[in-house]
């Protein structure tokens, strides 16, 4: 499969931490807007097509629908479903163009369907063990979070001008 280059290319510097968080909390709100827009679909959607509204409601009284593992797993695969889109097309989740961003791999290409699976696993297991992964940047001598390195990614800073401007 040939790859996909990204436009600007060039060789441009790794991002750094607080830029990095930056955007991660921007990307934050908007995944939580999408786990809310997911549950509604699912619980006010799928599940009162099979149960109706009123077995629907007794469920949801009686705490049935608390921990459902089907919802679990529908907004775990919609969260990857977000990223990955973003990362193997542009580069760039919404939050990470705000803030000048872009992931790719050393060449300047996108990054695989297979890298995005690694940086999504690999970054919930970071915040997990409390952002141990992207503190990591502090001490990799090339500023490489748990999710650079084991996806072979690099999230890069771009220029004020290009990102500003748009993709030209």
């Amino acid at each position: 499969m040939p790859k996909h280059m990204l436009r600007p290319q060039g060789d441009f510097p790794t991002a750094g931490l607080p830029r990095r968080f930056a955007a991660i909390f921007y990307d934050f709100l908007l995944c939580v807007a999408l786990m809310m827009v997911v549950t509604l679909l699912y619980q006010h959607g799928l599940l009162r097509l099979i149960y109706g509204s009123e077995q629907l409601l007794a469920m949801s009284q009686a705490g049935a629908l608390d921990r459902d593992p089907l919802l679990a797993t529908v907004v775990l695969f919609s969260l990857f479903a977000f990223f990955a889109k973003f990362w193997t097309h542009t580069g760039q989740t919404l939050g990470m163009q705000v803030w000048g961003l872009r992931i790719e791999n050393a060449d300047g290409s996108a990054i695989s369907l297979w890298q995005a699976l690694l940086r999504f696993l690999i970054a919930i297991i970071s915040w997990l063990l409390g952002g141990l992964g992207f503190l990591w940047m502090l001490w990799d001598k090339d500023g490489r979070s748990w999710h650079d390195i084991y996806s072979e990614s690099r999230v890069v800073q771009l220029p004020k001008n290009i990102h500003k401007q748009g993709k030209h």
